[in-house]
């Protein structure tokens, strides 16, 4: 991507409304950057999904060894209270317990609102969680990602396992590497009588990382259990900010599980079941997160919205490129948000999800600025949002993430 490019939409950026002036917070700040300076932290998504199954030992190690400056573990509790990492709560769809155990261990649980058809880790003790073998669960069109390789054990980890590992590995390389554990769906968990968080500290202290500026940052779609998190351990948190789609103008669709927070439709507190996502993103919201964490970690278009078109006034996004299929390739960047600069004018750095190497994930202006090249226009997402004042991101190519970030900030 040519910086003159960046740069434009920088300004645009620039030009938005400033926010009104930050409260007065008792939080008190963490070291957001630790011993990195100031280039935006790369955390390897779910390990390296991109190349192997997410949450595996093997997945980190990978996304360690490309250079990723954190790995993430997905926290999620087995019957006997173990915490296991796993993307959701429901396993079916991410390991072969299916081939394993008989469909008579499925059951229908409540997920954020949704009623879920699975098998559940809430469900199985760790001795049996340890037959599994981890899946890709995007082998499918139209990602086509590959397989497990057949010298993947790929066996689902614990998270005492994964500290372990991100210990060792750091020890050989060299480098401090971190971890950013996301606690899976809180209030599930407290529902049926598995509650994460003194847990996870308790984790922590074992490792002797349940300190202030010790390289562990624990997020949350949920804000009641990172309140409770800023009154138990000095770590850094983050608020992940969620969103169920984008309209045709840009605009955030807020629907069906990603509406709000299910602790605040769980509460009864009509204010909180008034509010959408969306509100973490205003003024008042931010004030609100600084309260209580370091880190606002919202989906991408809160930053940089993509636009479609409808020539047929269908109310549907046309296949503009004609490949048959509607996705991003078909949308063109808006104009980026305020967001960075008033989150950072609070205190707050900013954390932004997820970045893919698929080119159906990819905003055309991406490929007009790299030729139509499809490595080079994921690297010019990267360069964007660098160019914008990102603060750290999440890769499923943590790869691609440091050698765009190496190309950036080379000048």
């Amino acid at each position: 991507m040519k910086l003159s490019r960046a740069a434009v939409l920088v300004a645009a950026a620039s030009c938005a409304i400033a926010g009104a002036a930050p409260k007065a917070l008792a939080h008190q700040p963490r070291a957001h950057h630790d011993d990195r300076g100031d280039v935006p932290l790369i955390t390897g998504h779910r390990g390296a999904p991109g190349y192997l199954p997410d949450h595996t030992l093997e997945g980190y190690r990978l996304a360690i060894e490309m250079g990723a400056d954190y790995v993430e573990p997905d926290l999620v509790r087995t019957k006997d209270g173990f915490l296991i990492a796993r993307h959701e709560p429901n396993i079916g769809a991410t390991t072969d317990v299916a081939s394993k155990f008989p469909a008579s261990r499925r059951r229908t649980y409540i997920v954020d609102g949704a009623p879920v058809t699975d098998y559940f880790a809430t469900d199985f003790t760790l001795k049996e969680i340890r037959t599994l073998r981890a899946v890709q669960p995007l082998a499918g069109p139209p990602d086509n990602r590959p397989p497990a390789p057949a010298d993947c054990t790929c066996k689902i980890p614990t998270f005492d396992e994964v500290l372990a590992l991100v210990k060792r590995e750091g020890r050989n390389r060299g480098r401090h590497v971190g971890v950013y554990p996301e606690t899976k769906h809180p209030t599930f968990h407290q529902q049926h009588g598995l509650p994460l968080e003194r847990l996870v500290v308790d984790t922590l202290k074992r490792f002797g990382l349940n300190r202030k500026g010790a390289p562990v940052i624990i997020q949350s779609f949920e804000q009641s259990n990172l309140r409770v998190l800023n009154r138990i351990t000095p770590v850094t948190l983050a608020q992940l900010v969620d969103a169920w789609d984008v309209n045709l103008d840009g605009s955030l669709v807020f629907a069906e599980t990603s509406t709000r927070p299910y602790d605040w439709t769980v509460s009864g507190d009509p204010e909180l079941m008034s509010r959408t996502y969306g509100y973490f993103a205003t003024n008042a919201g931010l004030d609100e997160i600084a309260e209580y964490a370091d880190i606002v970690a919202p989906w991408k278009p809160y930053i940089v919205p993509t636009t479609g078109i409808d020539l047929n006034r269908d109310g549907n996004a046309d296949d503009v490129n004609g490949d048959g299929a509607v996705d991003e390739r078909d949308r063109q960047l808006g104009r980026p948000t305020s967001l960075i600069r008033r989150a950072h004018k609070r205190g707050l750095d900013v954390h932004t999800w997820t970045f893919r190497n698929e080119p159906r994930r990819l905003a055309a202006d991406y490929f007009r600025w790299a030729g139509g090249n499809a490595l080079e226009a994921a690297k010019n997402e990267y360069k964007l949002f660098f160019a914008l004042g990102i603060d750290g991101l999440f890769s499923d190519f943590t790869d691609t993430a440091v050698a765009a970030r190496e190309e950036f900030f080379a000048g």
